[in-house]
């Protein structure tokens, strides 16, 4: 059904026609061994960009590899990154400005969905929140020096690239409920009031509105030197689903686009679309400017998110 879907709604935009050369580009994509990120990375290296694969396990990011290579001739090199551990997190930064002076693009597409309530990051925050807020934040901000490297050097705008979701519309209240974002009494009595089926979706939204309060910071704090936007994949067929099961499962099964496609409107804003079209906005499938939720405009909440997310990175 999701092929039929694709039909329906076929895209204007083509990776393998609309993507230019990328030949001497130096990207990074978390997640980069399935799903989207995998998608992203196969078109990224057909079009001769030096692509680094950033996941947590080495097994499936050498088969991923592999795989790679043989669809594409060409090699993603791989960085180990566990955005679930900060010191981790910093490992993988260091690893890789020990051997690139320069990011010209980063997506920061790796994350984890509806995952079990008793799943914690090794800090203890929420594993949603923590993968794919958190994590994400902290890395880009250990990046900056490659980013800024790389404006100097090209005298374009690096580019950063945060996939979000249409899922940030389940975020409760105002946006965000910081008691829910942490191991604790706090997250316990919050979520004895929520219902078990429920409360993963809404700490899902609560982390996809996170990604678009944190590229509208990148996009303001450094404008000087890099482009940041926020993305709505589509509703694609992924191993995120793998915690679905039921109904919901056979649903997915049916309805979602293929996995290829998902990663259309990250590559369009990566590539294709100017700086000045994306930067601060929200991508929509499947490659134009869209419109997020009204609270992703909430500037007071989006300083406190910050606030927030550097206290949790303070110390590693």
């Amino acid at each position: 059904m999701g092929a039929v879907l694709a039909l329906i709604s076929r895209p204007s935009f083509c990776p393998e026609r609309d993507i230019p050369d990328l030949s001497g580009k130096i990207v990074l994509v978390t997640g980069g061994n399935t799903g989207i990120g995998y998608e992203t990375v196969k078109q990224l290296l057909l079009k001769n960009a030096k692509v680094y694969l950033a996941a947590r396990s080495p097994t499936k990011a050498a088969a991923a590899i592999k795989r790679l290579k043989e669809e594409t001739k060409k090699s993603a090199i791989f960085l180990e990154l566990d955005l679930a551990d900060l010191p981790r997190v910093r490992r993988a930064a260091e690893s890789f400005l020990a051997q690139e002076t320069r990011l010209d693009i980063l997506f920061n597409n790796g994350g984890v969905m509806v995952t079990p309530l008793d799943q914690l990051t090794a800090q203890n925050h929420d594993l949603q929140f923590g993968t794919n807020v958190i994590g994400h934040f902290f890395l880009t901000e250990l990046l900056i020096p490659a980013l800024t490297r790389s404006h100097e050097e090209s005298e374009v705008p690096a580019r950063v690239i945060h996939t979000s979701s249409l899922g940030h519309t389940f975020a409760p209240g105002n946006g965000i409920n910081f008691a829910s974002l942490k191991g604790g009494p706090q997250r316990d009595a919050w979520l004895k009031e929520k219902s078990s089926i429920t409360s993963p979706w809404v700490l899902y939204g609560e982390s996809k509105i996170g990604n678009i309060f944190i590229s509208n910071y990148f996009a303001k704090k450094h404008s000087d030197v890099l482009v940041s936007c926020a993305l709505h994949p589509g509703v694609i067929k992924t191993d995120l689903q793998r915690h679905f099961t039921g109904w919901i499962e056979w649903i997915g099964n049916a309805f979602l686009y293929p996995t290829p496609m998902g990663a259309y409107t990250q590559l369009w804003g990566a590539t294709v679309a100017t700086p000045a079209q994306i930067t601060g906005q929200y991508l929509v499938p499947w490659g134009k400017v869209g419109k997020a939720d009204k609270r992703t405009t909430n500037t007071k909440l989006e300083d406190e998110v910050i606030a927030y997310l550097r206290e949790q990175i303070k110390g590693f």
